[in-house]
């Protein structure tokens, strides 16, 4: 199997994480639930992993983030907790459905940042009186493109406005410094670039902004208090944590300290460039995005004229076993604006754990494909 579909979840982890899970099974009980070794230890791994996101996301106080489900369910946090009917909200054509979704059912007034037909943001949009937020996507899913933050931050921040960062397809691939790039909230997934576990992410919340959490219950803490705790980071942490997962995704940030970021996003970076390269002059295919950027989220989504983007799918995985993504990728909007909204693409999406061989194999089978 070659595995190209890590836009929707890393499978290759490395083996430490694996390792992590299972021994937390074991040993692991409730953080802040007792003062027993298992609560103990559990309370300390959860404490270090927030101290390893804090510097890897360039933030001063790791007490700022919350752990969540994942980028959907730190999205609805942020959502939930922010935003009014009454507001006007900006966001893009980039985004995926946990953001709009989420959006539209709050009934807030939208404002959207157009795309071109090469999926690249409009940044002249207009900015209202009651605009409370922007939300954006710091990568599309869909065509790899990256959106300049701090252009986006300066904006929001000179009407006042706060900015709350998709980083989904960005966590662990890309540098991220929320206080340098001016991120009001960031929301992050575990099990993609941060090769951890399924069911682990979390919420970045800026001191000073406030979210009203969507989920009140156990907190450990003040349990004859009516009320949620206010304070971060059990304020938008009911319940039990994922301890389990949050180990994992403790060892993947180990595993990605001593390899660095840098290094990471150099190799991914290096077998998009070699994948491009070999396919771009295959004869009736098209690429989507700005494939000439120099910043890119290592996503390559095409089409081979007079072949669905189901059938080439189901083909790559049927007769070459190569894993990749058909359909509309859960962002109906940027398919829109690429013209592709009837007919879908098919997306490859690379890991620092793919292999030039198995890029080479993935572009053989297109050559193989388009002249059939």
């Amino acid at each position: 199997m070659i595995y190209f579909d890590n836009a929707a979840t890393t499978i290759q982890k490395p083996r430490s994480v694996k390792r992590a899970v299972y021994n937390a099974i074991d040993t692991m009980g409730n953080p802040s639930r007792g003062a027993h070794e298992p609560a103990l230890k559990a309370a300390r791994l959860v404490y270090d992993t927030r101290e390893r996101l804090a510097r890897l996301f360039g933030i001063s106080d790791p007490s700022r983030i919350a752990f969540a489900l994942n980028a959907t369910d730190a999205l609805n946090m942020a959502v939930n907790g922010l935003v009014r009917s009454s507001d006007n909200i900006i966001t893009s054509m980039w985004e995926h459905n946990s953001v709009l979704r989420p959006l539209y059912a709050r009934g807030a007034k939208l404002t959207l940042i157009k795309s071109d037909r090469l999926g690249r943001h409009d940044y002249t949009f207009e900015v209202k009186e009651n605009t409370k937020a922007i939300f954006i996507n710091h990568a599309s899913n869909v065509t790899g493109n990256v959106t300049d933050i701090k252009r986006i931050s300066d904006i929001a921040h000179k009407n006042n406005a706060l900015l709350v960062v998709d980083a989904a397809q960005t966590a662990g691939c890309t540098d991220i410094n929320v206080e340098d790039m001016g991120i009001d909230v960031l929301c992050f997934t575990g099990h993609k670039g941060l090769m951890g576990p399924q069911g682990t992410g979390g919420i970045y919340v800026r001191k000073g902004v406030d979210i009203k959490p969507f989920r009140t219950g156990g907190s450990g803490i003040h349990s004859f208090d009516k009320r949620h705790p206010s304070d971060m980071p059990e304020a938008l942490e009911a319940g039990t944590l994922n301890c389990h997962g949050i180990a994992g995704l403790n060892a993947a940030l180990i595993f990605m300290e001593n390899i660095g970021t840098e290094n990471i996003y150099g190799r991914k970076k290096a077998l998009e460039k070699r994948f491009i390269s070999g396919i771009e002059d295959i004869k009736g295919i098209r690429i989507y995005g700005d494939i000439s950027a120099e910043e890119r989220a290592c996503v390559v989504t095409l089409n081979i004229e007079g072949i669905s983007s189901d059938v080439l799918c189901d083909r790559l995985w049927t007769e070459y076993g190569i894993c990749t993504r058909a359909g509309a990728h859960c962002a109906p909007l940027i398919h829109k604006a690429l013209g592709t909204d009837d007919i879908g693409a098919v997306r490859f999406s690379f890991s620092y754990f793919n292999t030039e061989e198995e890029i080479d194999k993935g572009i053989q089978a297109l050559k193989e494909i388009s002249e059939l």
